[in-house]
């Protein structure tokens, strides 16, 4: 019975909620496009419950030309501001520029010929790190490698990527399987589980 299924305790009944954590937290995410999209989506977050964030995500793909990067790297003050007024989106300026300028610093990576993708699984050394939390407690907020993933992220002019930003982040795309033991989600690797 569907009653029967476990899950992280921080999903609740909320359909957004259950579908997010069964079909796309902690599911390696290697696509240096969708970690842009993905990373900038945990940097609104910030301050406000990622509830706000699912509700708002198809507005937001909207708003910021699917989140392409090359796009957004050449946004101008035009586009700031048609982003202030689209309320399908959390409207902060801070917020807004950051991701402007994180699509600007993506697309140096990118134009150095290297991957964002390699860039960022380097942090796990490329395989998912498995941790086994008996509860949401037992959850840290950052880790050593979120760290030094947001202090290489700003070195490059990122914003909005601070070391819990980017344990989040790691948590969304699979860099870390953070579902409690017992989650059916729970993913098996035969490297550092």
């Amino acid at each position: 019975m569907a009653d029967d299924i476990i899950r992280c305790g921080w999903t609740g009944t909320d359909p957004l909620y259950v579908a997010y954590h069964d079909t796309e937290w902690g599911v390696p995410e290697y696509d240096d496009r969708e970690l842009f999209e993905r990373l900038m989506l945990e940097g609104f977050q910030a301050g406000l419950a990622w509830i706000t964030i699912l509700r708002k995500r198809e507005g937001f793909h909207a708003a910021f030309d699917g989140w392409d990067p090359e796009i957004i790297a050449a946004y101008g003050d035009g586009d700031i501001a048609r982003l202030l007024a689209d309320p399908g989106i959390v409207r902060n300026r801070l917020k807004i520029n950051g991701a402007v300028t994180n699509a600007r610093a993506w697309v140096e990576i990118r134009n150095s010929g290297e991957s964002f993708s390699d860039l960022l699984w380097g942090f796990v050394n490329g395989v998912p790190v498995v941790n086994h939390p008996a509860t949401l407690t037992d959850v840290p907020v950052s880790t050593p490698a979120a760290a030094a993933m947001s202090k290489e992220l700003k070195r490059r002019g990122f914003t909005f990527a601070g070391p819990t930003i980017c344990y989040a982040f790691m948590q969304s795309t699979g860099m870390v399987d953070d579902h409690i033991v017992g989650c059916f989600s729970k993913r098996q690797y035969a490297v550092n589980s």
